[in-house]
């Protein structure tokens, strides 16, 4: 008696698992590849088009300021080859000395505003990719979240970066499970007419040109 009331007991365990392993449904996991979403997206090539041109335009700026350094360097050349004159009297050589003094702080100046120009042309620049980027992102995650729900997955996950010891973050998974490409036609449904395929647009470095002139500073 004992024995079948344990045997019941053990039949009645094993439907309510089974009946609690039907009502939980098995996960569905989606895949999708954020980085390639963002750099394939239009409004990433529209925002690299005007970082280019505004990047453009500081390097037009930094030439004018490299011409201009350029300028005083040849002026305190040809200033100190004056006061090198050995027929230079000695008032003459005290005043060219206090002028060749004068000519160098205004070249340090100059220097100075080239080396402010270069970082506050860099700062703007990598502050605007970073502000853009992280806007764009969230965008587009959301978009992809969208997608991933209306197809019934339990789980979205990122291929497009490694995890912290380096190795992908995804090592296999099935082609059938990755909805980037339905995440890309939904981004860029609204892509303006005319307006190229992001696949060969460089997105800009964020780098602030280099100073050329003698004695300023990279």
């Amino acid at each position: 008696m004992k024995t079948s009331l344990k045997s019941l007991i053990a039949v009645a365990f094993a439907g309510l698992f089974a009946v609690a392993a039907q009502a939980q449904p098995a996960p569905k996991i989606l895949i999708v590849d954020m980085a390639k979403l963002y750099d394939g997206h239009y409004k990433t090539e529209e925002q690299n088009g005007k970082l280019k041109a505004d990047q453009a335009k500081a390097e037009e700026e930094l030439q004018k300021l490299n011409t201009e350094g350029n300028a005083l360097v040849k002026q305190f050349n040809d200033m100190k080859e004056q006061a090198n004159n050995p027929t230079l009297s000695a008032d003459g050589k005290t005043k060219a000395q206090g002028e060749l003094e004068a000519k160098a702080q205004e070249i340090q100046r100059k220097q100075g505003e080239v080396n402010q120009f270069r970082t506050n042309t860099q700062r703007s620049l990598q502050q605007r990719i970073n502000n853009f980027k992280q806007f764009l992102l969230e965008e587009i995650s959301k978009t992809a979240v969208d997608i991933a729900k209306k197809k019934g997955a339990t789980l979205l996950v990122d291929k497009s970066g490694p995890t912290l010891i380096g190795m992908p973050s995804v090592l296999y998974f099935d082609p059938a499970y990755d909805i980037t490409e339905d995440v890309a036609k939904e981004i860029n449904k609204d892509r303006p007419a005319g307006s190229a395929s992001t696949a060969t647009a460089k997105p800009a470095s964020g780098e602030a040109p280099a100073v050329s002139f003698p004695g300023a500073k990279k």
